[in-house]
């Protein structure tokens, strides 16, 4: 056990006598080479005191770690962002090619489930009388409102909302991204639903979804009305 001890107390002493050997060697390692000395502490011998010095190298170094945690952050946002892009100018190249509202709806369900991982996705279209007339029945009312402000959003919804948007499979719905449409004479929803409670929840950004509402309201406005 000794003498396992010592071989490993040996090799210590032959590494340190290297990186010795070497640094004396290269003066200018810590010049080429500025990133290590940024993770490494050089203490200040001054008893129990901390010199300022060691105070100042402490704080840089931790804004250092802020600033790449940021970085890495912001880089992974320009990714995604990257990526949603793509997906989108997919998703606009297939609806140019649709004639009619049952390709446009076909469409979307099939570019959104693949493209943006959707586990439901369905579209509820009224004419502006059919909305005012029925506006006082459960379907319409609940999303008049929303319609009405023309903002996209992100979320859980209740029961009865699920229920009207993705029937059957309303149960296993845990977030809905809603976003309004606008294709004279339409107006109406199309709502992406998911199983994960955290692919749409409320905090996510929506201006992809404007961009989203503006491309698939252009669509149906230059398609044939529901039936025709």
């Amino acid at each position: 056990m000794s003498l396992q001890r010592d071989d490993e107390n040996n090799l210590e002493d032959d590494l340190q006598q290297q990186v010795s050997d070497y640094l004396v060697t290269h003066p200018d390692f810590f010049v080429r080479h500025p990133e290590v000395l940024a993770e490494i502490d050089i203490p200040h011998p001054t008893g129990d005191a901390v010199s300022l010095i060691e105070r100042q190298v402490r704080t840089l170094r931790e804004q250092n770690r802020r600033y790449r945690s940021q970085l890495e952050s912001l880089l992974e946002i320009a990714r995604e962002n990257d990526a949603l892009a793509k997906r989108l100018h997919r998703l606009t190249l297939a609806l140019i090619e649709t004639r009619s509202f049952d390709e446009v709806l076909n469409t979307l369900q099939d570019e959104l489930r693949n493209l943006f991982q959707a586990d439901a996705v369905e579209m509820k279209l009224f004419s502006a009388e059919e909305l005012a007339a029925h506006g006082s029945e459960a379907g319409p009312a609940m999303f008049s409102d929303f319609i009405r402000k023309e903002r996209p959003s992100c979320g859980e919804l209740p029961p009865e909302q699920l229920d009207y948007l993705f029937g059957p499979q309303a149960g296993g719905t845990g977030s809905v991204a809603l976003i309004p449409l606008h294709a004279t004479p339409l107006v109406g929803i199309l709502a992406i639903g998911s199983h994960d409670p955290q692919r749409f929840e409320a905090s996510k950004s929506v201006d992809f979804l404007r961009r989203l509402a503006d491309i698939v309201s252009a669509t149906l406005s230059a398609v044939s009305s529901p039936g025709a």
